[in-house]
């Protein structure tokens, strides 16, 4: 017997129309790439949208067709998403910071029809844009009075390429689990993968992020993503934020300290959400020039281990709630994040930070274990580790044109390719990337325990741990820093004080120092480069 209830499709689209109609004045503020900051509402951003999905039905886009963007979090790019999904297209978020023979691999492999792009990115796009042969029409994200010369044939302004469709439009209805979006994973060997996120896929996801014990927002919130939507999803704030109808802050180009604290500060956020690297630059932003952070409540940090440092900083100094947060490209992209539970309720001081640095529980929707190598399940103890694996409504069953099959298990387990453990009460301790764990006399060592700790010394701006080959240990731990900027810490100081704070066989060998230490297109410290930069280093134990 099947139920009585309403076939209501989870499409994109009703979530903007939500919107639109429930909270049609609530602001979306951007930083416009141009300059100024450009200020707009939900009904005005569905409106535009409507006229959007008109003009790329004008162009001949069809269900199914991909249609790229290559741009910064602003009203135009989140208006382009809406208005692509509403006729069943597929929005392509491409990362401007990959290689330009990346991206233009990742585009004919999608085969994009379409490109909106940032004024920002125009010169890469002249770059490629030949080599995608499968590209009829590019888009420029501004208006005709800051176009500038190209060289791009057909390029045109946004604003004059809208002007040309009216709102006299109705989306198009189509299965729930029709495509609307792809996002390619930025894996450091092979080629980028293809995640193909569903209409369904994202509207769960936003339901779950929702949940009080996960990013918990409401109307009454001022979100900034400065995440880039470029960046597994944009966590989905897209989609969140319109379908509680909370106000949205978009930064624009513009992701530096000082441009952070100040829309933090003008536009009263009280939500935001981004990568440690960010949090870093507003930290010490604020450490050098002063401040405060009245307004702003909770932060969401992601995309990489958060330092203990950081979390320690924005709590004591300045009263904002840090939810350390884990998830990938394939998982939409959350999996978990670090909120309270009652187990734990009691705990204060270095107690409750040492919960606070694990990546918390999942929300209803994600389901996970560690297994070993023979996919036999680990005990939830805390303390042994193993393979995660997770799988879920908003977790990928495949990549795009069937790659990377041996990712994904019958019943539909998909492996991380991280290394972790679980405790008694389901709170995740990511240790490390499969491939980055220092394996030292037939045990594993934590290349991410041994950075946070190295963050927290106080002339240490930013720090990375490898395995090097050793003879005895087979591979064994070196730190490189960099320090902050007028600071010259020594190696003596920093092992000090490391020590105590874990196991002294965990203890890197040696430290080296550099300027600057090479991250992924994602913000993530790329370990293949560091481990081909130290390749001839020796240790002075070896």
């Amino acid at each position: 017997m099947q139920g009585l209830m309403q076939d209501w499709p989870l499409l994109c689209s009703k979530v903007i129309d939500h919107a639109s109609a429930y909270h049609p004045r609530r602001e979306v503020v951007s930083r416009s790439v141009e300059g100024p900051i450009h200020r707009t509402n939900y009904r005005e951003v569905r409106g535009r949208a409507l006229r959007i999905a008109k003009r790329l039905e004008a162009e001949g886009i069809v269900l199914g067709d991909r249609v790229a963007t290559m741009a910064w979090n602003t009203w135009r790019h989140l208006e382009c998403w809406y208005g692509i999904t509403g006729i069943g297209a597929i929005y392509h978020t491409l990362n401007p910071r990959l290689f330009p023979e990346q991206i233009a691999w990742i585009m004919n492999d999608a085969e994009d029809r379409l490109l909106f792009v940032d004024l920002t990115f125009l010169p890469l796009v002249e770059k490629l844009a030949t080599q995608v042969p499968s590209l009829k029409r590019i888009v420029v994200l501004t208006d005709a009075a800051h176009m500038p010369q190209t060289s791009l044939a057909g390029a045109v302004p946004y604003e004059e390429w809208l002007a040309e469709a009216d709102e006299d439009f109705a989306w198009k209805s189509f299965e729930e689990t029709t495509a609307a979006g792809i996002c390619y994973t930025s894996g450091t060997t092979g080629n980028p993968k293809g995640v193909l996120y569903s209409h369904r896929s994202n509207l769960l996801h936003s339901m779950m992020a929702l949940q009080a014990d996960a990013m918990g927002v409401s109307s009454r919130d001022r979100i900034l993503p400065i995440v880039p939507l470029f960046h597994a999803n944009g966590w989905g704030l897209a989609f969140t934020a319109p379908m509680i109808g909370a106000g949205l802050v978009m930064p624009g180009a513009r992701m530096d300290g000082a441009s952070v604290y100040e829309l933090l500060r003008s536009e009263k956020v009280t939500f935001s959400a981004a990568v440690p690297t960010v949090w870093l630059m507003l930290l010490q932003h604020l450490e050098k020039e002063g401040g405060d952070l009245p307004d702003l409540e909770k932060v969401v940090i992601g995309g990489a281990a958060c330092p203990r440092v950081v979390t320690q900083k924005f709590q004591d100094n300045y009263g904002v709630k840090v939810i350390h947060a884990w998830g990938m490209t394939e998982m939409s992209p959350l999996g978990t994040l670090c909120t309270i539970k009652p187990e734990y309720a009691d705990l204060t001081g270095e107690a409750l930070l040492d919960i606070e640095e694990t990546q918390g529980h999942p929300p209803f929707g994600v389901e996970m274990k560690v297994t070993d190598d023979e996919g036999v399940e680990r005990p939830w103890d805390g303390a042994t580790f193993g393979r995660l694996k997770v799988r879920g409504p908003s977790v990928a069953k495949s990549y795009y044109k069937g790659i990377g099959a041996e990712m994904f298990d019958a019943e539909g387990w998909f492996d991380t390719g991280d290394v972790a453990h679980i405790d008694p009460h389901g709170y995740l301790q990511i240790t490390d990337r499969s491939k980055d764990v220092i394996k030292s006399g037939g045990e594993w060592i934590s290349s991410i325990d041994l950075e946070n700790i190295a963050v927290g010394h106080p002339d240490v701006a930013e720090a990375a741990v490898i395995g090097l080959a050793h003879p005895k240990w087979d591979e064994r731990p070196l730190l490189v820093v960099v320090p902050k900027e007028g600071r010259s810490p020594t190696k003596a100081e920093i092992l000090a004080f490391m020590e105590g704070k874990v196991a002294k066989w965990w203890m890197p060998d040696d430290v080296a120092f550099v300027e600057e230490i090479p991250h992924t297109a994602t913000g993530k410290i790329k370990k293949t480069t560091l481990r081909e930069q130290f390749a001839d280093f020796r240790l002075p134990t070896a």
